[in-house]
This record gives C-alpha cells, structure tokens and sequence, in this order.
C-alpha cells in the first residue's frame, strides 16, 4: 500500500519530541510516540551516535537493538558540549513540546540541559527524565542496566530452573517497560497540560519497574512470609500451570482454574484423579505441588508435543508448543495481525521490524519511517530553526554537527 493512502491514528501529530535517550528505555518510550504522530527529533554524539548502532549483530548500518526501537524518528547529529551545540538545542527546546533524557544522574545540571534549565526556555515543557534507580536515595548516582538491576531487584532470584543459577530474562524487560511507563507518564502529563496549562517534569527508572514487575510475588512474601525461589515455568499460585517434556520436545500447559483440571484430567485419561479430592481445587493442588506435576508429567511424555497440542486443545485446555523465535515471527496468527512490518531503508533497502502493539479501529499502525541514519536530518532540522546555510556549513566544518546521507559510508 502506498505510504499516501495509509490512514495513520496521529493523536500527538503537531506535538514535538526532543529526545535525547539512547540504548533503549528512552528510545522505546520515544518511538511510541512517534508511533502516535509526533515529531520525534532524536540527538545522538556526532561520533557514532546512540551506543546501539554498533551492538552486533549488525544490518549493514546499524545493529539491531537500535533498529527496533527507533523507527518514526529524525535524526540529528549534534555536539553538546560545544557553545553552539548548546544554542541549537535551546532553540529546539523552545518549538517543542517534551523533552526526553536518560544520562547519569548530574549529567544534565553539567551540561545545562536539566529540567530548571529547560523550563526557562519553554516554561510548559513536558521533561521526562530515564535513570536506573531514580534521581534520589543512596543508588541515584549509580549505573543502571537492565540486567544489573535484574539482579539486585530480585528478578534474577526468581528467575531460572528450581536449584539452579539465576537468569537474566533475555528480553530486557525493565529497559522497554520503563520506556512505556515513560510514555504513560507523559501522555497523563499532555492530559494534565492540556487541562492547566502547566508543564510537567517526569521521573521513571528501571529499578521502580521492576519493584512494580514483583507485584504479587511481593504481596505472596508478605502474606506467608515465604521468601520466593526460582521455580522454573512453573508457578506458585497454580498447578498445574507450566512447561511438560512431551516424547519430542515441550509444551506448555496452564491450568488457571478447577474447571480447566477436570478437563486435563478427562484429556490424560485420570478418571479416578479426576474427583480425588487431594488434587480437586487449585489450593490442594499447590499444596501437593510436586505430586501433582509428576503426574501430569508422567502421562505427557508418552506422546508428541503435536499429538497432545490436538488433544488438550479439543478437550479445552490452554496449551501451547514452546516456539523458537524464528517460528514465532513466522506464524500465521503474526502474519494476520500484521505485526511484521518491511520498511524502506534510507541505505539498507529494507529493514523488518515489529508494529506498535496497539490496533485503532479504522487505522493503519504501519510505520510512517524506518530508523534513521546518523545525522540524516540534521540539515533540515535546522533549517526548520532558521539556522542560516552558512552557518550550518561553518556547524558541518567543525564537527558540532553531522550529515550522513543515504547510501554513503557511516
């Protein structure tokens, strides 16, 4: 479909978007709302740019963490350390309408870029600010990646198979859910402007994610006082609700009630099971929770994941084959939804990429652009700021800005 006739659902368009993020919780709240309809103006160091664009593995251009987070965005390649780089952005500040920023905690006060700066500029400004433990306490100075604070969070003590190391859940889930918490709290912030008039200054971090992510195994600890341990795909609330060894590989089972048991149960053949009461409700069956997976387990592993997949799924139960990758992206229920998108690349040709996860009836979610490339707005952005050619010339000459066009060498 012609990029012309796709109906987009453009809520923020007219909005304008500073975003000064890099790695991947800013870029994923930035690129939501870009994916919404504003502007996003994304300023990277001149010297190869977000730290992304060199993680392997690499598509020709840039690497792939960046691809999936950037798409929908413009890019300028801007030193801020310099007086004039300074400049460019305080005149970008006062044209936009949220600022976005992830740097160590007293990065901005050096640079002169933190909120009270900014605020002077633009006093309605929406000023997000991503850091690792929160702008306070004894942890604000402290780095903060996904997988560190995985670890200190508790996640990685609950993460893994029962007895064995901790794991790091491989999808950096603080870095993207920190992201879209980011872009909730401004979306509530443009609500909250829209309403007074004032601006709004945002904090987010990864550690108060993942406290947030603990939810009900923080309330199950304080219940019971038992301190939760790594339990595999299993869960301590539900049984059975896991991953079973079929004879050719595993597949997922979950039983999220009674009524659902009583159909495994007619599935597996355990007629007599079936109405003990020892393993009737779900609390009985927690209570015997290893009893009741090693006699489910015992029956599964005498037939194929495909066979029982037929079986569990004509008797009612939620069930699932344990996919790769690959065959995730490739199933027909993604291809249906269209989640799968192959978008023009300014020097790659295309690049694949997953769609906003958020239908709107009557619109399309395809992506306006795909990620840019190191610099490659740099020019007009500034001609949209009234920087004179001659000026941006003498910008280009000393490195305070950076052009890279389509098909030339990064």
């Amino acid at each position: 479909m012609d990029s012309f006739m796709i109906k987009r659902f453009s809520p923020l368009a007219g909005l304008k978007v500073i975003d000064l993020s890099k790695v991947l919780a800013g870029p994923v709240c930035t690129q939501y709302l870009g994916d919404l309809g504003a502007d996003v103006i994304k300023i990277e160091p001149c010297e190869g740019g977000d730290d992304t664009r060199s993680w392997p593995p690499i598509d020709g251009y840039d690497g792939a963490v960046f691809l999936s987070c950037n798409r929908n965005k413009r890019s300028l390649a801007l030193d801020l350390k310099t007086g004039p780089g300074k400049k460019i952005l305080r005149k970008l500040v006062a044209k936009s309408d949220i600022f976005v920023e992830s740097f160590r905690t007293g990065v901005t006060q050096r640079l002169g870029i933190d909120y009270d700066s900014m605020k002077q500029i633009k006093p309605d400004l929406i000023y997000a600010s991503i850091s690792g433990f929160g702008r306070s306490g004894p942890l604000a100075n402290s780095p903060g990646y996904d997988v560190m604070i995985q670890a200190f969070s508790g996640i990685m003590s609950i993460t893994g198979e029962k007895g064995g190391a901790p794991a790091r859940s491989a999808f950096s889930p603080l870095d993207q859910t920190t992201g879209i918490h980011t872009a909730l709290g401004i979306l509530a912030a443009l609500r909250h402007r829209d309403q007074t008039g004032q601006g709004q200054l945002i904090e987010t971090s990864l550690y108060e994610t993942a406290l947030s992510f603990l939810s009900y195994t923080a309330q199950g600890y304080w219940t019971d006082g038992r301190v939760p341990e790594r339990a595999g795909s299993g869960h301590d609330s539900l049984c059975p609700y896991q991953a079973f060894i079929a004879s050719d590989g595993y597949i997922l089972i979950a039983c999220g009630n009674d009524k659902l048991w009583q159909k495994l149960c007619k599935a597996l053949g355990f007629d007599d099971i079936a109405s003990d009461p020892r393993y009737a409700t779900n609390v009985a069956r927690v209570a015997r929770f290893d009893e009741t997976v090693r006699l489910v387990a015992d029956e599964i592993v005498k037939k194929t994941v495909s066979e029982w997949t037929e079986i569990l799924s004509d008797a009612g139960v939620p069930n699932s084959p344990i996919h790769n990758v690959s065959e995730a992206l490739q199933h027909p229920q993604a291809v249906a939804r269209e989640m799968i998108e192959n978008l023009p690349h300014p020097a790659a040709g295309n690049v694949k990429g997953i769609s906003m996860p958020v239908l709107f009836a009557g619109y399309s979610r395809r992506p306006r652009s795909a990620p840019p490339l190191l610099g490659e707005n740099s020019v007009e952005i500034l001609r949209e700021i009234e920087v004179s050619e001659e000026e941006t010339n003498t910008l280009l000459a000393h490195g305070i800005i950076r052009v890279t066009e389509a098909n030339s060498e990064i």
